[in-house]
């Protein structure tokens, strides 16, 4: 069973990830685990430090059939597409509320593999959307940072009242 997910405000969720220097049996064991509570959820991505393991780590699998999860280490955004798409995001590190936020439409994101080897990767749509708000929470970052000041506040508020 998955470790719950930490939730907002732990300081956890707004500390940058540490990066991930090997790819060990216990490396794999954590993204087993991920996986099995992104499709829990259901979510198509996750990131470590939700649920409270500081490592640069996250899965994202938006395919229809799931079971298509790229596991990444040390994700990193090389390019991302002028073209914009919109996208309702949630996060379950803070329950009951959700904000569309406007991302690139496409990236090319590189990181270490399972494997271990350097990978680069272009994702577009829901798959880039995804890896865009799990490399934001590896830098401390939340969904809702994007929003403008007022909508934040408002998110923010109603979260109270699911928690």
């Amino acid at each position: 069973m998955p470790r719950p997910f930490v939730q907002w405000p732990a300081p956890a969720l707004r500390t940058p990830a540490a990066p991930v220097t090997a790819i060990t049996p216990e490396i794999t064991a954590l993204w087993d685990e991920m996986i099995e509570a992104m499709d829990a959820m259901p979510g198509v991505g996750l990131a470590a430090v939700q649920l409270g393991v500081p490592l640069a780590l996250a899965v994202v699998d938006a395919s229809d059939a799931r079971g298509q999860a790229i596991r990444m280490a040390n994700p990193e955004i090389l390019h991302a597409s002028v073209q914009l798409r919109e996208h309702e995001e949630a996060s379950p590190n803070l329950p009951g509320v959700s904000a569309v936020v406007s991302r690139p439409r496409a990236v090319t994101v590189r990181f270490l593999n399972a494997a271990g080897e350097v990978e680069e990767r272009d994702l577009v749509g829901l798959w880039a959307t995804s890896v865009q708000h799990q490399i934001d929470h590896l830098a401390g970052k939340m969904y809702f940072d994007r929003l403008s000041k007022l909508k934040r506040d408002m998110l923010l508020r109603k979260a109270r009242k699911f928690a």
